[in-house]
């Protein structure tokens, strides 16, 4: 039997869960604040917007989602503002860009992501994540000196059970239609 969650003990976990979120979300910004100081750019409200929007939701990215998702928000923002926002927040390594392939750049938050893998079929182009905590144990990161690790992804290639599917189905399709005409 498992033990059953009260709601108190939930509760104690979503502050954990913010109070963790926050606290990762005042470092950024601390960073990007050093980042700007140092590289003498203006400290905009916008720039620390878009990084505040970064931070509060987890996943990849695109600058037409990034646009649309702050604009459903009420934050009114240009595109010229996002890219060059990016370009800044790729610099000082706040966001990572990813080319899964096709034309268009994915970011991620470089901070606060758990170690992944990228599934990438190269068919559909379709993206997942998957958690790869044990890539690197604890005495192999050890044995990498003078290297601190703040996190790793992985990019997987290969074709998902859809596609796969699809194909075996078209294949068989043309068998078919391939042994009737004989």
């Amino acid at each position: 039997m498992s033990p059953k969650t009260t709601g108190k003990s939930k509760k104690k976990h979503n502050f954990v869960t913010m109070d963790a979120n926050l606290k990762l979300r005042n470092r950024v910004n601390e960073e990007f604040t050093e980042y700007l100081t140092l590289h003498k750019h203006r400290k905009t409200p916008e720039r620390f917007a878009i990084l505040d929007h970064i931070y509060s939701t987890k996943g990849h990215f695109d600058i037409d989602s990034l646009y649309k998702s702050m604009v459903e928000m009420n934050f009114r923002v240009s595109r010229a503002t996002l890219y060059n926002t990016i370009d800044l927040l790729l610099d000082c390594g706040l966001v990572v860009k990813h080319q899964f392939g096709g034309n268009v750049s994915t970011y991620e938050r470089s901070y606060g992501n758990e170690n992944h893998s990228h599934l990438i079929c190269t068919s559909c182009g379709e993206v997942w994540e998957m958690k790869n905590d044990d890539l690197l144990t604890p005495s192999q990161l050890k044995k990498i000196r003078r290297f601190t690790v703040n996190y790793y992804s992985m990019y997987i290639y290969g074709i998902c059970s859809k596609c796969a599917h699809a194909k075996r189905m078209e294949l068989r399709r043309l068998e078919r239609e391939g042994s009737k005409e004989k």
